[in-house]
Parts: structure tokens; C-alpha cells; sequence
């Protein structure tokens, strides 16, 4: 079976060229389950269609689970009460004003989106995306909210009046430098939320946190690394970890990669194959960290 995923390899300008990824037989089951298979049948998708509405029983998910569709409505076919930890990257508004403006030019081809791989979620949604992330968590747990520093003003107020705590921004350190002007941008934020009282496991982990940005990857893909070192010291093994934009899946490689389930969604389909293609590799031990194209096609030569 072949995956034709639009993993487009950046030129000059950001674009990505069309790639096509082999499914082993546990990347077809998996994306089988979600309906997103090929040779699965016109029955099996249409069963998988109408599953998408349904509840989640998190007991059901023993490794991970990837579910085409909106954020919000993920969450809300969760039971309360049942996630250990969100870590989660929206395709944040302000994105749009950096494409307008000149200061990114990675980001590109839509009418409604500055590309064809995910629509932007707008600030006016953050009521309802808090108000359930809240709900899903346990009694004691944290939400890592990666954004930029326009967006952290917009979340931080309505994540609290829906019941979070902002402990601080951590920030990632990219190295090198990116777009821009006046004082050009190397880092990102990751918003640290509470949920009732819950310490960390390594209280000599430092609130900057340093690895290169990703390239030749999914547009705006962060490091499964960082993401790592967040539910590490969030969480235990066995812990669901949720992320209902997880786009080309890197957080579902860290949590699966230290022993946690996951649950991810996202609105772009092949976001969702890609997704259920490396979370399946990386439980076989046999797939790198990143979309790095290069790098990939170095591994699968080997």
C-alpha cells in the first residue's frame, strides 16, 4: 500500500514538492482505524465517518489514536475528567498578520489559511477550546499551549477565567535566527497552565528550552524534543497525552516514545496520515524525531 501524502520539500520560497511514504503493516492498520487507509472499504470508511461523532472511551486507546476533524469538537467527545496532559500547538491568528506583512514567508497557498496545510483557529475560539480542555483534564494536571507572544496575550486572560493558572511562558530557543525585523525572532513560547495543584517531576529544568527549529518539515513543526521534556515532567507512564491540532504528529512521537498514549486530531487530512504514519513508526523504534526531508530519506536508505 502507498500513502500519497502532500509532503511538499521546500524551495526557495517554502513550497513543499510531492513525496510519497510506503505504510508497513502497522501504519495500515492504524490509519485503517481512522478511516483514512486506502484499500479500506467504502464500509469501513463510512463506519469510520459516523464513529468520528461518538464518544472516546480513553480506556480504549492502548498506544495512540489519531481522529480527523475540528479541536474543539474532540474535546468535547471526551468524558470529564479524563486526560493527564494537553500539549498542543494551534495554528495561532497572528500567523496571517506575520504572512501580510512580510515578516514569513514560509506559509502560503490558501484564501482562507497562509497554506494547504492547516485553516488558522481564530482568537474568538479560544472560550470554548479552554472551557473544554479545562473539562477533559484531570483534577491536577497541566495544558502547554505553544504560541507566539501576540497570541500569549490574547489566551492567558481567557484560560484563566475559565479556571487555569499561568505559571510563566517557558520559552524555546531556536538557535538561529528567523523572518522579520527589529530585533529578529529566535524563539517561540510554550504557556505553562495548572489545573488544580501538580509539581514537576525535575524542579532543575530551566524555562528556556534549546533545540533548533525544524526544517524541511511540516509547516511550523516544533521539535518532538521539546514536547518530550514537557510530558515528562508533567506526567507519568501510561498517561493519555491530547493534542487536538497536532498537525504532522510530533507531540504523539514524544508522548509514544516515553511510554504515554496519545490522541491527536487535526482538520487537514493528510496532516492525520502523516501523523499516523510516523506515531506507528516511532512505536517500532524505527523513525526520527522530525520531517526533516532530508534527513528522512537518509533513514530509509539505510
Amino acid at each position: 500500500m502507498t500513502i500519497n501524502v502532500r509532503g511538499k520539500a521546500p524551495t526557495k520560497h517554502g513550497e513543499r514538492t510531492r513525496s510519497d511514504m510506503t505504510a508497513s503493516p502497522m501504519q495500515t492498520s492504524l490509519l485503517t482505524q481512522i478511516g483514512l487507509a486506502s484499500d479500506a472499504s467504502p464500509h469501513a470508511q463510512s463506519a469510520a465517518h459516523t464513529a468520528r461523532g461518538a464518544s472516546i472511551d480513553p480506556g480504549s486507546i492502548a498506544r495512540s489514536r489519531i481522529e480527523p476533524g475540528d479541536a474543539v469538537a474532540l474535546l468535547r467527545r471526551l468524558p470529564d475528567a479524563s486526560v493527564d496532559a494537553i500539549v498542543t500547538d494551534p495554528a495561532y491568528e497572528s500567523l496571517e498578520k506575520h504572512r501580510a506583512i512580510g515578516t514569513t514567508t514560509r506559509l502560503k497557498h490558501s484564501k482562507s489559511s497562509s497554506n494547504d496545510w492547516f485553516s488558522i483557529f481564530p482568537n474568538a475560539r479560544f472560550p470554548e477550546f479552554f472551557s473544554e480542555a479545562f473539562r477533559v483534564l484531570k483534577k491536577h494536571a497541566h495544558l502547554y499551549l505553544y504560541c507566539d507572544q501576540e497570541t500569549m496575550f490574547v489566551a492567558k486572560p481567557i484560560a484563566e477565567e475559565h479556571g487555569f493558572k499561568l505559571w510563566k511562558p517557558l520559552v524555546w530557543d531556536k538557535v538561529a535566527i528567523g523572518m522579520g525585523y527589529h530585533y529578529r525572532s529566535r524563539y517561540e513560547l510554550v504557556l505553562f497552565f495548572e489545573k488544580g495543584k501538580r509539581k514537576l517531576h525535575d524542579l532543575g529544568v530551566p524555562d528556556v528550552l534549546v533545540h533548533s527549529r525544524i526544517h524541511r518539515g511540516y509547516p511550523s513543526e516544533k521539535p518532538a524534543a521539546i514536547s518530550r521534556v514537557l510530558i515528562r515532567q508533567s506526567t507519568e507512564p501510561g498517561a493519555l497525552i491530547v493534542d487536538p491540532f497536532s498537525g504532522s504528529g510530533s507531540v504523539g512521537v514524544a508522548a509514544v516514545s516515553l511510554g504515554r498514549r496519545f490522541l491527536g486530531g487535526d482538520v487537514c487530512r493528510e496532516a492525520c496520515e502523516v501523523a499516523a504514519a510516523r506515531i506507528a513508526e516511532t512505536e517500532t523504534g524505527n523513525a526520527p524525531d522530525d520531517l526533516d526531508v532530508t534527513r528522512r530519506k537518509k533513514h530509509e536508505d539505510t
